[in-house]
This record gives C-alpha cells, structure tokens and sequence, in this order.
C-alpha cells in the first residue's frame, strides 16, 4: 500500500465535513492547573458513532466506486471502528460485516448490530480475526477496510488534528491514543511541518508502538494483559502505520489501569464528558504527569465514549487519584 500524505489528509477533510461533525474544542481551568499548561481537548466521544474512527471509515467507504459498494464491505474490530463502518455503510446501502471478539462490550455488539451490520464473533486467544475477515472477502467479494491499516482510513483520521489545529492554533505538544497506530499516524501527518511534537499513547500492557519506537522494528504484544482498554489492543502495530509513524512522532507514553479509570472520573466531574478507557488514555498521560507540560500548549484527543455501563460506573467509584 502507498502511504497516504499530508496532501491526502486534506483532501480527506473536503471530503468528509458533509458527514462528521466538527467536535469542538474543551477547555478547563482545572487541567490547567494541574498540568501547568493550556490543554485543548478534543471530544471525538462526540463524533457520529461515539468515536473518531468515522471519520477513517467514512473516508474509505466513500471513494468505492458503484461496483465496490454493490459488494459491501468487510472489517475485524473490537468495536469502535465495527460501528463506524456500519454506520457509514448503512448510509450508502451496502452490506457490512464486522469480525469482532466474543469480549468484546456489550454496547458495542449492540450498537454495531443496530446499524444492520452482520457480526461474526471469534476468540481472542485462538482466532486469526484477519484469517476470518479474509474469509468473508474470498466468499462475498466485499472490500476488506481494516481499523488502521488502509491509507484512506489513516487520512481520514488525521482531519481531527487539522480541525484541532484551526480552531486551537499552533500546538506544541499533541497526545495520540494509540492502538494499531492510524489515528496518530494520521496526526502526525496532518501536523508535520508544524512544529508539533506528536505522541502516541497507550496502556502499560499494550505497548507496542512504544517500544518499537524504541527498538525500530514492530514489537508485539505479549497474550493476556488487561482488557480496560479494548479499544486499543492490537498484537503489533501495523506495517503501513509504523512507517509513518517511525520518523515522525516524539515517543510513547504509557499510562496503567489505574491512571484511565482516573482520567474518566475526571472527565465526567470536571469536564462533564462520557469516556471510554481507551478514549482517555491521552488525558491519563496529563493527569498523572507522564509529560512536562509546563508552559507548553497541548492538545490532547478524548478518542470515544463507547463504554460499558458497568466499566463507566467502575471508574466513578474508584478514588480519582491512581
């Protein structure tokens, strides 16, 4: 696959501004206070399907020519990338399947059911999500649109960050919730030549993007860890993604359970925002200081809000300090 540009990014803003919504920018003199900086968030818990990843999958879905579409489409997904796809593939009339793990939240099997997408479920432990997916392809002749690794999706999900960018001006620091690695190698495209210091961040358990930085080659997860952070775990960053993201973003930060479930009772008191524990890991990085940020203008995106009830009524219960 040819790796998408800074110049695929804004074609992808035209593109799709008929169909997202422009989340807006969330500010708080109590983040400020406790970080030292003037922090921008970005919501993308407000985005159509509760997540950021309409915007990648709206962006594919719509430069399939009428033969494609006759087809349908076809994704593995633990959830937020599943709805985003069927949502935009319910807009357009064609068949979705979504491959997604028999684990995966409840809210979000529902969800993704709800817009008329075909779920088929498989075991994290022992299935090849991709093998499945593939499956589909080789039966139905759909378009197979992966969560991170298609160029489309990685364009479209770097728009936030030129939204961010022209609603909160320059930035100094940006903080990525990092999974498979598409959103932030959308925004560090989207902001190269800025000046802005892009990092991915993810759950201490789930940290390969961040040592594979380290190390310069893709790094895999090891089985098992926790499963807070769903939305974010993935075996290895993708080949597309760390390509890009290789030579472009400052480093990884790693945030533990803890610091999440933290960083979501903090945005519901003081921000009054629903996150889910992957949508608020960029937060938890801030909240419990894993960067300097003292003097410093920061962006930081709040990825979704796709969260269990039970997981969300867990975070408000446990003390607001890790």
């Amino acid at each position: 696959m040819i790796p998408p540009t800074q110049a695929d990014v804004h074609h992808a803003l035209a593109r799709i501004a008929p169909f997202v919504i422009r989340t807006p920018l969330v500010r708080s003199a109590a983040l400020d206070s406790l970080t030292g900086g003037t922090i921008v968030l970005k919501p993308e818990s407000l985005q159509r399907t509760g997540s950021f990843k309409f915007r990648g999958a709206i962006n594919a879905t719509q430069r399939l020519d009428a033969g494609a579409r006759a087809r349908g489409v076809v994704a593995p997904s633990s959830g937020n990338h599943g709805q985003a796809l069927a949502c935009a593939a319910h807009g357009l009339g064609m068949a979705c399947t979504i491959v997604m793990p028999a684990d995966a939240p409840r809210i979000k099997v529902e969800r993704t059911r709800a817009w008329g997408a075909t779920i088929i479920q498989y075991d994290r432990a022992t299935d090849d999500r991709l093998a499945i997916a593939q499956g589909v392809v080789d039966r139905t002749g759909a378009t197979l649109v992966p969560p991170f690794e298609h160029p489309d999706v990685i364009a479209g999900q770097g728009t936030l960050a030129l939204e961010l960018l022209a609603d909160a001006g320059p930035l100094d620091v940006l903080l990525v919730c990092t999974g498979g690695g598409g959103m932030v190698a959308g925004c560090a495209l989207a902001t190269e030549g800025t000046g802005t210091a892009v990092y991915a961040v993810e759950p201490a358990e789930s940290d390969d993007t961040a040592r594979s930085l380290l190390s310069g080659i893709r790094e895999r997860n090891a089985p098992g860890g926790s499963l807070l952070c769903d939305a974010l775990l993935t075996e290895q960053p993708g080949a597309l993604t760390f390509s890009i993201n290789q030579p472009r973003l400052a480093g990884g930060l790693l945030v533990t359970d803890a610091e999440v479930l933290a960083a979501m009772r903090f945005a519901f008191l003081e921000l009054k925002l629903v996150v889910e524990p992957g949508g608020a890991v960029a937060l938890a990085a801030l909240l419990s200081g894993k960067i300097d940020v003292r003097g410093r203008r920061v962006g930081a995106v709040l990825s979704g809000g796709n969260v269990d009830p039970d997981t969300f009524a867990r975070a408000l219960r446990e003390p607001s300090t890790p």
